[in-house]
């Protein structure tokens, strides 16, 4: 995947893919779509480290900040816009998407151990939450059913897919730079993102956090 990923880096399809990949996945959370982002940092930043050298490397850090940039952009963006469509259709109401949600037993385990904290803990929750499994399709889906204003949820919305996309961007160029365009640069990345899952997990089921924040979310649905 390495390979593949890094043979895009330098063309307009690694940005399509990224960004159709994080804009589905708030329907299919079982997509990598932030390995993929990961991946892609990773390739970039590396094969300027493997070229430049050690030494060089400071000098020529800003040679792929472009890059880094149009991937956080392009991550951030595809977020809010798949955050939006679940919202609207979640607004709107839609049986078939119960049906869909129904038989994904990842998103229902989800709800169900989620759902709760996420309606009561207000729009910081939102942003944790974005790192949580199946977390942004949680809010996503929660925020549209209680028929929450928009412009109470596409900020946060905006605010925790830009925070997730700069965070994923930032473990691969670091990764990348350090070990290089491999697959150990890219594993210590992942496994630093699926840390911040499980700490996201545990700060959004935490009822200390639920309780400090209910308060917050009440005075915005008044």
């Amino acid at each position: 995947m390495l390979e593949h990923v890094g043979a895009l880096i330098n063309t307009p399809w690694i940005y399509a893919l990224i960004g159709l990949s994080v804009l589905l996945d708030v329907f299919l959370p079982v997509l990598p779509s932030g390995v993929l982002v990961i991946t892609a940092a990773t390739a970039a930043a590396g094969t300027t480290a493997d070229v430049v050298g050690g030494a060089a490397r400071a000098a020529q850090a800003g040679s792929v900040f472009p890059e880094m940039l149009a991937l956080v952009l392009c991550a951030a963006g595809a977020s809010v816009l798949g955050d939006l469509v679940a919202y609207r259709l979640a607004f709107r109401g839609s049986d078939r998407l119960d049906r869909a949600i129904a038989r994904s037993r990842r998103l229902t385990a989800a709800q169900q151990k989620l759902g709760t904290a996420l309606v009561k803990g207000g729009g910081p929750l939102v942003v944790v939450a974005r790192f949580a499994p199946a977390g942004r399709s949680v809010v996503s889906l929660s925020a549209g059913a209680a028929h929450r204003r928009v412009t109470e949820f596409l900020p946060w919305s905006a605010v925790a897919g830009l925070v997730w996309a700069a965070y994923s961007v930032s473990l691969g160029y670091f990764g990348g730079q350090w070990l290089g365009a491999t697959w150990l640069g890219t594993a210590v990345s992942v496994l630093a993102l699926f840390a911040a899952g499980a700490g996201a997990v545990y700060v959004v089921k935490r009822p200390g956090a639920r309780e400090a924040a209910a308060p917050t979310a009440q005075e915005g649905t008044a």
